[in-house]
């Protein structure tokens, strides 16, 4: 049986390590084999790691839930990709190993194709963040053209593309951030960033909203911050985060816990936004597998300013 090299865990919160797993064997129908160039690095592996999030398979597990990639082989139903193609995926839940790994077996469905202008550390760690700013943004706001969106916590790489998304379909947007994030935030185009520091940033948000209510919609990436977000809503307003804290809901404001669900058709049209520059993806953080352990507790920490990698091929030309 062919063997891979991975970085994963051998129980539910053991330490990451590197791993000598079965490679996965020939893709069924629906199936593709990607061998993986690079894979990305979010503080949501932590939860992997511990077992809060049932990605679908038990250690000894390589950790990994984005990836882009070659496609090595397709089963015999898979008609839209062929050997060769580059791709990225968001591949949950899981059937095989995940993405920390030299191969990756993904549902086709769930792959897209790789943009010729998106580098391969791009690519690998966009599908998450993409996906769920996309997915977060459309709970809190169907239809944000000529609304203001409040973005709580758009200093991160999920944030900073909420944000971006918000302002491409049409929304005034108000952002918080910290000091070192905020001309970045700016630059995506937010009518307004105010630092998270500062208590009393809902009460200016909603001194700036029109007529001095609260802005209609507002959407959460700030690690227990969506009771704070809510307070900047107007009333029947909506709020939708992504960090598992949702308020109860008050004053007629509907609240949304949203996660991310894996798409393959919408990666797709997201990553030709990505090639397109409507949208941006900072890469701070590379290292190799060897460095996984590391990576993650970078990530976890926030001691990295953007998006963070790991390299497993060298990229092909």
């Amino acid at each position: 049986m062919r063997r891979m090299q991975a970085a994963g865990i051998d129980a539910f919160g053991g330490q990451v390590r590197l791993l000598e797993l079965a490679a996965p064997g020939s893709p069924a129908p629906d199936e593709v084999v990607i061998l993986v160039y690079a894979a990305g690095v979010g503080n949501w592996e932590e939860f992997v790691r511990v077992g809060d999030w049932d990605v679908g398979r038990t250690p000894p597990l390589a950790l990994g839930v984005e990836a882009a990639g070659v496609v090595a082989a397709v089963g015999d139903d898979v008609t839209g990709l062929a050997a060769g193609d580059q791709v990225l995926t968001h591949p949950l839940p899981l059937r095989h190993q995940g993405a920390w790994a030299q191969w990756l077996l993904a549902p086709a469905a769930l792959v897209a194709r790789k943009p010729a202008a998106v580098g391969w550390e791009q690519a690998a760690a966009f599908p998450v963040p993409a996906l769920t700013a996309d997915q977060v943004l459309t709970a809190a706001a169907p239809v944000p053209a000529g609304e203001w969106v409040l973005v709580h916590g758009a200093g991160g790489v999920t944030g900073g593309l909420i944000v971006q998304l918000a302002v491409a379909r049409g929304a005034t947007v108000v952002a918080t951030a910290g000091p070192s994030s905020a001309a970045r935030v700016s630059r995506y185009g937010a009518h307004l960033v105010l630092d998270y520091h500062d208590p009393q940033w809902p009460a200016r948000v909603r001194d700036v909203s029109p007529g001095g209510r609260g802005v209609a919609a507002a959407v959460n990436a700030a690690r227990g911050g969506a009771a704070a977000a809510l307070r900047a809503v107007a009333g029947d307003g909506r709020l939708a985060t992504i960090t598992g804290d949702p308020p109860p809901p008050e004053r007629g404001v509907q609240v949304t816990d949203v996660y991310v669900q894996p798409d393959g058709a919408r990666l797709g049209g997201l990553v030709a936004a990505l090639a397109d520059g409507l949208l941006s993806l900072h890469v701070a953080a590379r290292r190799p597998l060897a460095q996984a352990a590391t990576a993650l507790q970078d990530a976890v920490a926030g001691r990295v300013s953007g998006a963070s990698v790991l390299m497993l091929q060298q990229s092909p030309s």
